[in-house]
């Protein structure tokens, strides 16, 4: 597998990113607080990771939830994916939100969410009189029915 180089800053006691298993596309991200933080049911926090990132002109780096925190704790992220862009320098911050009904307690150190390297196209516009047709044209949000 091809690996693009990115430049991280770190705080002292932040764990770097890590790929969980030799196959994962995500690398976990920790929380970095020095106390616990709540979130309450319905709740949202924006938690900081205590990493900065160089990203490479031409990638972004999107941050997903994990998949074990959203099945057993009702855990997600908003903004899903959130997506850096190759130019920000600041720290990343991951948006929890609570989905269960009971409070959820997000640990220092605790992994929160996946990091994903993705090269980026940008578009460019020509604009024209009509589009072509196709078999579904215009057909969406649920058109095709339930089965």
């Amino acid at each position: 597998m091809e690996k693009i180089e990115v430049k991280i800053l770190r705080e002292e006691e932040v764990t770097l990113p890590k790929y969980m298993t030799e196959g994962a596309s995500g690398m976990d991200v920790c929380a970095y607080m020095d106390q616990p933080v709540i979130l309450k049911p319905l709740g949202r926090e924006l938690i900081p990771t205590g990493i900065k990132m160089e990203i490479p002109y031409g990638y972004e780096v999107q941050v997903r939830p994990r998949s074990g925190l959203a099945i057993k704790h009702g855990i997600t992220l908003l903004n899903t994916p959130g997506t850096i862009d190759s130019d920000y320098r600041g720290e990343i911050k991951v948006i929890m939100v609570n989905l269960s009904s009971e409070d959820y307690e997000v640990q220092p150190g605790e992994r929160i969410g996946q990091l994903v390297l993705q090269k980026v196209y940008q578009m460019k516009f020509s604009e024209v009189d009509s589009l072509e047709d196709t078999a579904r044209s215009g057909g969406g949000f649920g058109h095709t029915g339930k089965k």
